[in-house]
């Protein structure tokens, strides 16, 4: 079940491919083990002028993608750890970027807090 958002900050004059939603979903789904139809992959540009670094200018490969995961139960610490390098590195591969400006954060648990169809996933 696992829902990914993946938000790159993306200048102007860049556009992402037009398959990179479902480029990023078969990525991650491989990284996760998951079957088919269970990673589901919400894709958001940030232009670029809506980003900043204080006191330094950010351009090009060096713009941020922010990835957030939402699972309905937390890997393990270490499992968690390997799986955020893993993410980062198929996103940055997916998009072009640099594995070190790929920044990965974990929602809480989904588990009694998100409903599908109207049903609590308990």
């Amino acid at each position: 079940m696992p829902i990914i958002d993946v938000r790159p900050v993306v200048p102007p004059s860049c556009k992402l491919p037009d398959d990179a939603a479902q480029s990023l979903a078969d990525s991650i789904s491989g990284v996760l083990n998951a079957e088919i139809g269970r990673v589901w992959v919400r894709l958001a540009e940030i232009p670029d002028g809506k980003y900043a670094e204080n006191g330094a200018g950010v351009e090009g490969n060096d713009l941020p993608v922010f990835v957030e995961v939402l699972h309905a139960v937390w890997p393990a610490q270490e499992d968690k750890a390997q799986e955020a390098a893993a993410l980062a590195a198929a996103v940055a591969t997916c998009l072009g970027r640099q594995v070190e400006r790929v920044h990965v954060e974990y929602a809480p648990p989904a588990r009694g807090r998100i409903a599908f169809g109207g049903k609590l996933v308990v």
